[in-house]
């Protein structure tokens, strides 16, 4: 049962920054409560002002240049007379974040400090807000941090951020948000970089523990699907202004704006492509005319040819740093990729489908298997032999910001690999930069800016323009869309198959989105602990998965409808097997078992090698 007295009100919150170009209004007069055992939704595209919004709630908004210039923050910190957040001192802003007011944030790695080990950091916001001592608090963040399900918890103290994957980063990064019990949790995009499964039970970790201490908590995702199983209520922002406001099922059912409408015809819904033969772009709502066309290869070829590929890490340890263990990131994968169509790798973080793209580019070396692209055996390549086969080959990267340089301007990032090769004289590189922004639909007075003035979804436009300059036969596209919202998502999706259709391109699609690879694939091959489980067509994996983690991805995917909640009231955590091996240990071979013409799946028992 919610209470009624507001947790938290905000009342016409108004937040600016000021610029070389004038104020700049992030939030415009915006109002909305937050019951005790309440999740409201707050949704938008990115620079709608939803992460200001909770900036400005913590205090934070400050540090950034931003200026809380209206409005208040009323906030009850349990003694029933609440208070101003927007007028109080940084003591008692201090002894309120972390403690009454978690924040779990966007970016894990930049949330966590590089210098300290996870243990410290978890351990801080107890010894400082609760009074524990070092073993306590060391106890409890163990305890913790095997509530949000990460492997082999007691190793993960004593390592930095630097040592863990992207979803174990930002699983820290929750236990962190939860370690004191707040009253009320701030969730900026808390599942962006998580897979299916851990995604699932996080918010079910979120859901029960909303329950179970009556929290009330802010959640801010572009992800429609999240908020159906998430949210009590939902507000939708638009460029600094609330749009609409109301229960989740009317949002969802009869919304009353068309911005939306917009935001749900976006998304992409697993089961939307049953039935059609392949894939095609998503008809969106600004689209008019004729319907997309699916991307069909008339007589289809191999490109690439990967077997039996092997990438193992060594883990080095005791005074001489010997290797005294090895990661077997990679365990005997093989695929097939067709000209012109895409195969998509999907699994949970830390399965080695990243891994497994790094090393058919060898930017990552493997150990052994063979990797034959268009007939050229990419892992017998000298050097410099490898860097002229690279022409053929581009890699978009799952983190824009991180791929392209912030000291140089877009024009320079494009035509940098075409003056890497040589490609045409100056006028000519300036026409085909020209007609790449055109290509990805930028304007092209942006050639003269830097990367900080786009936006996520902007700057990946930059990294796929980049990535086509040489007129590649294969693109790697390592989570390429997940940080973006649902509307720049649909876009960036449509343009990749879009120009798959012009170009001819063949793509290997790396991610953790069901629905999304269920959308742009031809091909699916479902990852878990280096190997390849299940391998087939779209329609034979999606409609007919047949091997047990595949069926339990799909189970976990959240669906956009409220009257389908998934989250269940049981957490079922499986324990994780580590892909951590002695040094002597031999993996058995994968051994498949062909249940229908290309659709294979792994025989279990050599699973776990």
């Amino acid at each position: 049962m919610l209470d009624d007295k507001p947790l938290v009100s905000i009342n016409n919150l108004r937040v600016q920054f000021e610029t070389n170009d004038g104020v700049v209004v992030g939030v415009n007069d915006i109002s909305f409560d937050i019951r005790p055992g309440e999740c409201v939704c707050v949704v938008g595209e990115s620079g709608s002002g939803k992460s200001v919004s909770s900036l400005a709630l913590m205090r934070l908004v400050e540090f950034g240049g931003g200026q809380i210039a209206g409005g208040q923050l009323m906030f009850d910190r349990g003694d029933g007379a609440p208070v101003d957040l927007g007028r109080q001192g940084s003591g008692v802003m201090r002894d309120i974040r972390g403690n009454q007011i978690g924040m779990i944030f966007q970016e894990p790695m930049t949330a966590l400090n590089p210098v300290f080990t996870i243990g410290d950091q978890l351990a801080e916001g107890l010894i400082v807000h609760r009074g524990l001592s070092r073993a306590q608090a060391r106890a409890r963040a163990l305890e913790i941090l095997k509530q949000v399900r990460i492997p082999e918890p007691e190793r993960r103290l004593d390592q930095y951020p630097h040592e863990l994957s992207g979803g174990m980063r930002q699983r820290v990064v929750i236990a962190m948000a939860m370690a004191c019990q707040p009253r009320l949790l701030i969730c900026d995009e808390p599942t962006t970089a998580l897979d299916v499964t851990i995604q699932a039970e996080i918010l079910a970790l979120i859901d029960r523990l909303k329950r179970e201490n009556n929290m009330a908590v802010l959640f801010i995702t572009h992800d429609m699907a999240v908020v159906a199983q998430m949210a009590d209520r939902v507000v939708v922002m638009f460029r600094g202004n609330k749009v609409e406001e109301g229960p989740v099922a009317q949002i969802f059912e009869t919304p009353r704006e068309d911005y939306t409408k917009m935001l749900l015809a976006a998304v992409p819904r697993l089961g939307e492509m049953r039935g059609k033969p392949a894939p095609e772009p998503m008809r969106l709502m600004r689209d008019a005319g004729a319907a997309p066309r699916p991307i069909i290869v008339a007589d289809p070829k191999p490109l690439l040819t990967v077997r039996n590929l092997c990438t193992r890490f060594e883990v080095k340890g005791g005074i001489l740093r010997r290797t005294v263990a090895r990661v077997h990131a990679v365990e005997d994968v093989s695929f097939t990729l067709n000209g012109g169509e895409t195969l998509s790798l999907v699994g949970e973080s830390g399965c080695g489908k990243s891994t497994c793209g790094r090393s058919i580019l060898r930017l990552v070396e493997p150990e052994s298997g063979t990797i034959d692209l268009d007939g050229t055996d990419i892992r017998a390549l000298s050097a410099a032999a490898l860097r002229r086969a690279r022409r053929d080959m581009q890699m978009i990267f799952q983190d824009p910001f991180a791929s392209l340089d912030p000291h140089m301007k877009l024009f320079d990032q494009v035509a940098e690999p075409m003056l890497n090769f040589g490609i045409g004289s100056r006028s000519e590189r300036e026409d085909r930069i020209a007609a790449l922004f055109d290509r990805v639909e930028l304007p092209r007075h942006f050639m003269r800016r830097y990367p900080h003035e786009m936006s996520g979804g902007q700057r990946q436009r930059i990294a796929i323009a980049r990535a086509l300059a040489l007129n590649p036969k294969l693109i790697i596209a390592d989570e390429a869309v997940s940080a973006l919202d649902v509307s720049v998502q649909a876009q960036v999706l449509n343009l990749l198959m879009e120009l798959q259709q012009e170009l001819g391109i063949s793509m290997l699609f790396i991610s953790h989105d069901m629905a999304v690879v269920e959308r742009v694939s031809h091909h699916v091959a479902v990852m878990y602990l280096g190997r390849i489980v299940e391998i087939g067509t779209r329609a034979q994996v999606f409609e007919n998965p047949q091997h047990s983690y595949t069926r339990q991805l799909m189970s976990a995917v959240p669906v956009a409808d409220p009257r389908q909640k998934k989250i269940s009231e049981d957490l079922n955590f499986r324990p994780i097997p580590s892909p951590i091996h002695p040094v002597g240990h031999r993996p058995a071979p994968s051994v498949y078992a062909e249940v229908a013409p290309g659709h294979k799946v792994l025989i279990d028992p050599v699973t776990h090698g």
